[in-house]
């Protein structure tokens, strides 16, 4: 008999949390869901702007639901996922870096921006790489705040379980992801146990940001995908956590 592959997953409770649910349950794992990422949208838009930068599909989304439209602004994306998004509110995306990253944001607008207005329009918690690289690049950067990033009141019985060896995998999707869940760890007096529970565990993140602060906090990180999508983090993590062996 198969033992039991639990892997627990921190998406925000929305529809990304039941897909992510749900693809879990279709590699044979069982979903360990525990949200620790909440959206506040604070109402703001970007002005008008030669460039305009999204970072995310939710601010995508948020910006759609204000009626806020890019206008003559050439639009990039930072990844295929946003992109779905800002197409499905009607806009032409005009650019995508190869790498789906600050870094590679700046690498794709660096020889194009000096001059010209960037406008940056993403979470509270955005790298200030973005910022500075396009700033360094000769442009006029502006950000807008679309939203914060908040613990959610309640998260953290994941952190419980990792503590007490009942995690086989966890699919952190961002450095928010691992902080919070340290965070939710030392508010139940368990950080140390859940870090060393983690250890003994198949930790991924979804990239190399996201693994620094693992790494920096204690926390060994087996799976990094190639690319930056929480399908393929999950597929590796359930493969590297399933048992290779039957009871």
């Amino acid at each position: 008999m198969t033992r039991e592959v639990r892997v627990a997953v921190f998406r925000p409770d929305d529809e990304r949390l039941a897909d992510a649910v749900e693809l879990l349950d279709s590699l044979g794992a069982t979903p360990v869901p525990d949200p620790m990422l909440a959206v506040e949208p604070t109402g703001a838009v970007p002005d008008a702007a030669s460039y305009v930068v999204l970072t995310s599909k939710t601010g995508a989304e948020l910006l759609a639901e204000s009626g806020w439209s890019p206008g003559a602004a050439t639009l990039v994306c930072i990844g295929p996922t946003t992109a779905e998004a800002a197409r499905t509110a009607g806009w032409t995306v005009d650019l995508l870096p190869e790498k789906y990253s600050s870094t590679g944001l700046v690498d794709l607008l660096a020889d194009d921006v000096a001059g010209e207005t960037v406008a940056v329009a993403r979470s509270d918690h955005g790298s200030d790489v973005l910022l500075d690289g396009l700033r360094a690049a000769g442009a006029t950067v502006e950000e807008t705040v679309l939203y914060r990033l908040t613990l959610p009141e309640g998260a953290g019985q994941s952190t419980v379980m990792a503590a007490s060896g009942d995690l086989e995998g966890v699919c952190f999707t961002s450095s928010l992801t691992v902080e919070n869940f340290l965070a939710a760890a030392a508010d139940r007096d368990v950080r140390d146990e859940a870090v060393a529970g983690l250890n003994d565990a198949v930790v991924g993140a979804i990239g190399d940001p996201t693994r620094e602060t693992a790494v920096a906090n204690g926390v060994d990180v087996d799976v990094v995908p190639d690319r930056a999508d929480f399908e393929e983090l999950a597929c590796r993590v359930v493969e590297a956590a399933a048992p290779t062996h039957h009871d």
